[in-house]
């Protein structure tokens, strides 16, 4: 009787537990059931914009480098020992200062031998003036005593030119680089000294495609940034167009001027050169973090909102839609195509989205695009 009530209760156990597991997974089958009509995985959440309809001016942008107006390496034309050095590194001098004093003790013996020979060769020259007036000598003798006080002047003269060439004086007005030579070091015939530039105005050298050529125009205004000084822009204008194109890159050579009245910027700064063109027109720009880029094509994920299939509630999903991009602007990107003003896209979030994704909006830690951003230095 013992081993019956046994048997009975341990089968029914075990229905009791089949029923459970069958129960549980019906559940689960049902949650599932109920997740797909739904709408399968949960929205994602986005940040969203409208695109918008702006006036831009039309920009051309190039990278180029900075050259002085007047800059150059100063040699020594002539052979010697550095007998001064008459300024410091990075000084600012004017015209005429003296640089450098190459040793001229021989020289200056020599002129006081030839200055003596003048003096003598003019006295002759005197003296055959007063004796040819007189009768007392032929015309032969004149001219000899003439010919020699002009070969002495002429020693004077040649004498005070290597001197000059050893006293190496600044050319222009301008600062001064690194010297390269040192006090009592014998420089041979070229040796370089030390460089000069004039910062006072500099030019930035560039080049642009040769289909820019019809838009652009001496006196142009121009604006010239560097990552050396982030915070500033430098202003100046178009003053040269070079009249040939290049025949490799098909490119053509331009210079602006700029004042440089503080220095900041020095031959061989690298700078990035906006030409600001008179004409503007209206596009329609979007943030550039709206933007998926790919090989096949640019895209964004337009917002669209639909009907809720059981609770009538609407519901937002996004669709890829394929644009044609332009130029940029701070922030913005224009859209040349695919894209109107006032659509509504996703404006960050969207490499997470594929087509037809639910979406939820949430534009609290949307960064502000801007035309013209002045992030801080970080």
């Amino acid at each position: 009787m013992k081993k019956t009530i046994f048997i009975l209760s341990l089968f029914l156990g075990v229905i009791l537990l089949i029923a459970f597991l069958v129960g549980t997974k019906m559940m689960q089958f049902g949650a599932m059931a109920e997740a797909g009509a739904n709408g399968g995985p949960p929205p994602e959440t986005v940040s969203s914009t409208e695109a918008s309809t702006q006036v831009w001016q039309t920009r051309l942008r190039a990278v180029g480098t900075i050259e002085p107006v007047q800059g150059i390496l100063i040699e020594s034309e002539t052979s010697g020992l550095v007998d001064a050095i008459a300024f410091e590194n990075g000084q600012e001098v004017q015209k005429g200062d003296l640089l450098v004093q190459l040793d001229i003790d021989v020289e200056k013996a020599q002129l006081r031998a030839a200055v003596a020979t003048a003096k003598l060769a003019d006295l002759e020259y005197e003296r055959a003036k007063s004796l040819r007036a007189s009768g007392s000598i032929p015309e032969s003798r004149l001219d000899s005593a003439a010919a020699d006080l002009e070969r002495a002047q002429a020693e004077i003269e040649n004498i005070n030119a290597v001197i000059d060439r050893k006293t190496i004086k600044a050319p222009f007005d301008g600062r001064v680089g690194i010297r390269q030579i040192n006090l009592g070091q014998y420089v041979p015939l070229g040796s370089p000294i030390v460089n000069l530039q004039s910062d006072e105005n500099v030019y930035a050298n560039f080049s642009l495609p040769q289909k820019d050529l019809s838009q652009i125009e001496k006196s142009i205004p121009l604006t010239v940034r560097s990552d050396a000084y982030p915070e500033k822009e430098f202003q100046g204008e178009l003053t040269a167009i070079s009249p040939e194109i290049d025949a490799t890159t098909r490119s053509v050579a331009l210079q602006g001027t700029l004042q440089n009245a503080d220095g900041l910027l020095r031959s061989g700064l690298f700078v990035e050169i906006e030409i600001n063109l008179p004409d503007q027109r209206q596009v329609v720009a979007v943030p550039s973090t709206a933007i998926l880029y790919a090989p096949y094509g640019n895209s964004v994920f337009v917002i669209e909102e639909s009907e809720g299939a059981e609770n009538g509630e609407g519901q937002l999903t996004a669709r890829q839609k394929f644009i044609r991009i332009g130029q940029t602007r701070g922030d913005y990107v224009s859209i040349v195509e695919g894209l109107k003003p006032g659509e509504r896209i996703v404006s960050a979030g969207g490499f997470k989205l594929r087509n037809g994704s639910r979406i939820r909006i949430n534009n609290e830690l949307a960064p502000e695009p801007k035309t013209e951003p002045r992030p801080n230095n970080t």
